[in-house]
């Protein structure tokens, strides 16, 4: 399937949603630049040519995200999954523990970098610290070889708490930090 990166995306957002928010049984919309869906689609496109190559992975992925509606604005896209696509998430695929305990950290005030490295470091893949000095973040963590998990994980320390993002690879590297 050409749109697997795409789906294992959507699928790993919507995870991180329920870890944060809970689950419910309802849509949800999701949003991409451009420039994502180049990365995850290996498809160079501008705005239109990325929307009607989107409205094939609405009927691609029908039988089980239950038929994703995507519209675009100014080169950001609405990806709305229905509820039906929510519900096999939570059904039909494992819950990602290391999110939840990500978010349950970060969730703390008293959480620490410390902290949030040892989460890292006690999962049974290699792992990569960085320094960020670039005024948005202090520190990078990713996973080497091993996880199902391509994402990079940057962190701030704002005082009263530590915020993170996640980021594929390519966004990153776009971000130019």
């Amino acid at each position: 399937m050409r749109f697997e990166k795409l789906e294992q995306n959507i699928i790993d957002m919507i995870k991180e949603e329920q870890a944060k928010l809970g689950y419910r049984k309802e849509s949800i919309r999701l949003y991409y630049p451009l420039s994502s869906l180049v990365h995850l689609t290996g498809a160079d496109l501008g705005e239109q040519e990325m929307l009607d190559l989107l409205s094939e992975f609405g009927e691609e992925t029908k039988e089980h995200l239950g038929g994703v509606a995507v519209t675009a604005k100014k080169e950001r896209f609405c990806f709305l999954i229905p509820e039906e696509g929510v519900v096999y998430v939570k059904e039909h695929t494992s819950p990602n523990e290391f999110i939840h305990d990500l978010v349950d950290l970060v969730g703390r005030h008293d959480c620490t970098m410390d902290e949030i490295k040892a989460l890292f470091e006690k999962q049974p893949w290699p792992v990569t610290v960085e320094p960020v000095n670039n005024g948005e973040f202090d520190i990078l963590i990713r996973f080497g070889e091993g996880p199902n998990d391509p994402y990079y994980y940057c962190f701030k320390d704002e005082g009263c708490h530590i915020i993170y993002h996640r980021f594929l690879p390519e966004d990153y590297a776009d971000f130019d930090f």
